[in-house]
């Protein structure tokens, strides 16, 4: 069974729709037969990356809220991020733009590793506080999830993947991908959004029965 997934690292709910999907993907009979493939959604393209910038200010200007909401908001999502084992800081998120944090998951993805890569972008975006837009940052990242150091400054200096990035990004938006995290499974069966596991179980064994 193959399941792809469109997701941007700077989205907590698709960090928090990875885990409650690797939940059921854990229960699933036919977990050994699973191919993941992610790809790439940015959220906001046009986004600059602002060192120092309140991520909740950023948050409230962004929506035309008040502070405080955009305060609320970071609560609750750090509250549903640790019902499922996740540890955010939202207070420490650098507002930074994705576009070669996605080219790194590409470079990732070509040697297998696209799933390590995730994980880390993930948790060094929500947990650490890294600025997934700083080159020695996305060295450091793509080293930990298991890629040459020397590989990775080569690619960032150029602008390799960036077609594939942008391939990943129409083809969500012929299939009419509006909001991440997105899961397709056998190309057949859509499920958007960080569902509970029960949901991902069930797509993927309704899936598997209409192979």
């Amino acid at each position: 069974m193959k399941v792809d997934i469109w997701s941007d690292v700077r989205c907590p709910f698709c960090y928090i729709g990875k885990r409650k999907f690797e939940a059921a993907l854990a229960q699933f009979e036919q977990k050994d037969e699973v191919e993941v493939e992610w790809h790439s959604f940015e959220l906001d393209p046009n986004a600059e990356t602002v060192p120092g910038a309140s991520a909740v200010d950023y948050l409230a200007e962004k929506y035309g809220r008040p502070r405080e909401w955009a305060e609320e908001m970071h609560e609750n999502v750090t509250a549903t991020a640790a019902e499922v084992g996740l540890d955010f800081h939202l207070d420490i998120s650098v507002v930074a733009n994705s576009f070669d944090a996605h080219r790194l998951i590409q470079l990732a993805k070509s040697e297998g590793l696209g799933d390590a890569i995730e994980e880390k972008l993930f948790e060094g975006y929500f947990t650490f506080g890294k600025d997934i837009s700083d080159h020695s940052t996305l060295i450091e990242i793509g080293v930990a999830a298991g890629l040459d150091s020397l590989t990775v400054a080569t690619m960032l200096r150029g602008a390799d993947f960036t077609d594939e990035v942008r391939y990943d990004e129409q083809t969500a938006q012929q299939i009419g991908v509006r909001g991440v995290p997105f899961f397709v499974f056998n190309q057949k069966l859509a499920v958007s959004g960080a569902q509970p596991p029960e949901t991902f179980l069930g797509a993927m064994r309704q899936a598997s029965a209409e192979q």
